[in-house]
C-alpha cells in the first residue's frame, strides 16, 4: 500500500516539475515577443516621422535629391523586411539608420534648413525615437539571451525541444557600431 503512494507522489512531483519548467519557458518566450513588439512600435513611429522629415527638407535641397531618394527607399525596404525575420529586419534598419545619418549630415550644409522649426522639431522627434529604438533593442536582446539560456540548461533542454521551443535571433547592432570613432582635435 505504501509503494503505490510513493510512486504516485513521485509522479505528481515529476509532473509539477515539468509543468514549472514549461510555464517558465512560456513566460520567457512571451517576454521576448513583448520585447519585439516594443521594437516594432518604435520602428513604426520612425517610419511615420520619416516622410514628414523628407517633405520638410525637400524644398530646400534641390541638389540633394539622391539623399532623399536613398532615405525613402531605405524606409520602404525596412518596412518590408519586417516579415522576413529578425536578421533581415535588423540589416534593413541599419541601412535606414545610415541613410538618416546622411540626411542629417546634408541638412547641416543648409543654414536656412537648420533654422527651420519644423525640421528641428522633426529631427528632435526622430532622435528621441532612435534612442527609444536603441533601448527597445537592448531590452529585446536581454530577454532573448535569458530565453536562449533557459532553453540550453539542464533539465530544461530535455523539455524545450519536444515542447516546440526554439532559439530566437538577436537584433544585431549596426556594423559601424563596432568600430571605435576617431576624434581629431588637431586641425
Amino acid at each position: 500500500m505504501l509503494v503505490p503512494i510513493i510512486i504516485l507522489v513521485v509522479l505528481v512531483l515529476l509532473v509539477l516539475f515539468v509543468v514549472g519548467i514549461y510555464n517558465g519557458l512560456v513566460t520567457k518566450r512571451n517576454r521576448v515577443d513583448e520585447g519585439n513588439s516594443q521594437i516594432q512600435v518604435q520602428l513604426k513611429r520612425r517610419y511615420d516621422l520619416i516622410p514628414n522629415l523628407v517633405n520638410a527638407v525637400k524644398g530646400y535641397m534641390d541638389f540633394e535629391k539622391s539623399v532623399l531618394t536613398q532615405v525613402t527607399e531605405a524606409r520602404g525596404n525596412a518596412i518590408s523586411a519586417g516579415s522576413q525575420g529578425m536578421a533581415a529586419q535588423a540589416q534593413a534598419e541599419n541601412v535606414l539608420s545610415g541613410a538618416l545619418k546622411s540626411l542629417f549630415a546634408v541638412v547641416e550644409n543648409y543654414p536656412d534648413l537648420k533654422a527651420n522649426q519644423n525640421v528641428l522639431s522633426l529631427q528632435e522627434q526622430l532622435t528621441t525615437t532612435e534612442n527609444q529604438i536603441s533601448f527597445a533593442r537592448q531590452h529585446y536582446n536581454a530577454t532573448v539571451l535569458e530565453f536562449n539560456n533557459s532553453l540550453q540548461v539542464f533539465p530544461n533542454v530535455l523539455i524545450a525541444g519536444p515542447m516546440g521551443f526554439s532559439k530566437r535571433e538577436f537584433f544585431e547592432a549596426e556594423p559601424e557600431a563596432a568600430q571605435v570613432p576617431v576624434v581629431n582635435l588637431g586641425s
